[in-house]
């Protein structure tokens, strides 16, 4: 099996630094707490201006087993019963940030993620879009971008029936890995027919897009296990994949103490499952997007990829630009008008916010003229894998690249590394700079910290 491109490990290895995925820039470590529930209220008034689309994200917390591995704010139970009051004050925030947008704006995106949002009944999901739709107004439109992330073992063919009818037409499964050794040291048993009776009946249905996430990096992994992973997925023909690389930080994340370090695939195995994972899927017809997304040609993402409207957002790369995001439900984070503002992390912290009929907003930034300089150009370089100083000084009014003379500084040593070239106006990541496409976008970032590797994962 041939490479994409000529592979370099030892020079992927000297720049596999500790490093933001630059969801948002600035990052979720530069939020302020001095920012309070009054300054979202004020950006959410100032973006009825734009009249923007809207993209809504809902956050269901709660998982019935936790998984090893992960990192994300949850709360692990099996009584479904807690998500009822949970539901109520998902509602009471909304109803707290209706009066202060237009609701007559489109929304354009929705994504129920977590979590697990399957862990909601079928009742429970069906009230959860009705309360949506009463206080934002969900679209019928053929091109919305309605998605769900789901756990295979909590789903079934009458689950994808339901969510059809209730609106979602993109999918999430959530694979992570096919080997049942590592799936038992993940905690996450999960046969590989639960997986596929799902992705039959969905393309039965006609769901417009599906996404399998796979993760590299975890207990027991070898390039091999996991070449015969990528081989049953491909089989499976979905149209995104997402190959996480699994940051075993086990002081900030508490699950993760159950991972033993020496049980993990070590710097070298690593690359080489990143290598083969490149290798095959390329050869199988993905374009690799960036970072950890692959998409068939074809699919939306790749399309706006190609067209250079693609975006960066926190579910990763999204196709549809240019929507302010309201972030609803525990850990949820907004990108409304010029702020970030992210919800109370706990859930105690906030139910109490909901009940004395405050906003649960904790902490976040308004973004200043420099750091809105900065997003744009790290989000394209993200995006199309590289930046145009041209268009960046027009859409701006600036001498671009006089004004980010300290990045390009900070480029030149991976320029004469072979990560990026220059074409004029533009600098363009090579194909193992897009390996690295987070490195090269940190020379951009003025709030990063001195010391990244205690609160970010290694970029490959």
């Amino acid at each position: 099996m041939a490479d994409p491109f000529i592979w370099d490990a030892a020079l992927l290895r000297r720049y596999d630094t500790h490093g933001p995925r630059y969801t948002s820039y600035p990052t979720a470590n530069a939020f302020s707490k001095d920012f309070a529930a009054e300054d979202y209220q004020a950006a959410l008034a100032r973006s009825n201006a734009d009249g923007r689309p809207l993209s809504l994200y809902v956050h269901i917390p709660f998982c019935r087993k936790a998984c090893h591995y992960c990192a994300c704010h949850k709360v692990a139970t099996k009584a479904t019963k807690v998500a009822e009051p949970y539901l109520s004050r998902l509602d009471r925030e909304m109803v707290l940030i209706k009066p202060h947008l237009d609701t007559r704006r489109e929304v354009a995106q929705l994504h129920w993620g977590g979590g697990t949002p399957t862990f909601l009944s079928l009742d429970q999901m069906s009230d959860l879009i009705d309360r949506l739709d009463a206080r934002f107004g969900l679209s019928s439109a053929r091109n919305r971008d309605y998605a769900i992330e789901i756990d295979p073992r909590e789903a079934d063919v009458f689950t994808l029936r339901h969510l059809q009818a209730l609106g979602f037409n993109r999918l999430s499964l959530g694979v992570q890995d096919l080997d049942p050794r590592v799936q038992r040291a993940i905690n996450r048993v999960q046969p590989r027919i639960l997986t596929e009776a799902l992705i039959d009946e969905a393309d039965r249905l006609g769901f417009r897009s599906l996404n399998l996430d796979l993760i590299y990096g975890l207990p027991f992994q070898t390039r091999d296990s996991f070449a015969a992973t990528l081989e049953q997925v491909i089989a499976m023909a979905p149209a995104r994949l997402s190959i996480f690389n699994y940051a075993h930080m086990p002081e900030r994340f508490a699950a993760q103490r159950h991972i033993r370090a020496e049980d993990l695939p070590g710097p070298e195995e690593k690359l080489a499952i990143l290598r083969i994972t490149i290798a095959m899927l390329t050869e199988a017809g993905y374009v690799h997007i960036g970072m950890d997304h692959f998409a068939r040609a074809s699919d939306s993402l790749a399309v706006a990829q190609r067209e250079g409207t693609l975006q960066r957002n926190f579910q990763g790369y999204s196709s549809h630009a240019q929507c302010d995001l309201i972030g609803l439900g525990m850990s949820s984070i907004s990108c409304i008008d010029d702020v970030y503002a992210q919800n109370h992390t706990g859930l105690d912290a906030y139910e109490r916010a909901l009940d004395a009929s405050h906003l649960p907003t904790a902490r976040g930034i308004r973004l200043s003229f420099d750091d809105r300089v900065r997003r744009h150009a790290i989000e394209r370089l993200m995006c199309d894998m590289e930046l145009d100083f041209d268009e960046l000084s027009e859409a701006f009014g600036i001498d671009a690249p006089s004004y980010l003379a300290d990045a390009l500084t900070r480029l030149e040593m991976p320029q004469r590394d072979g990560l990026l070239r220059k074409e004029g106006s533009r600098v363009i990541a090579t194909p193992l700079g897009r390996l690295l496409i987070r490195h090269l976008a940190m020379a951009f970032d003025t709030h990063l910290p001195a010391q990244p590797d205690t609160l970010f994962s290694r970029i490959v």
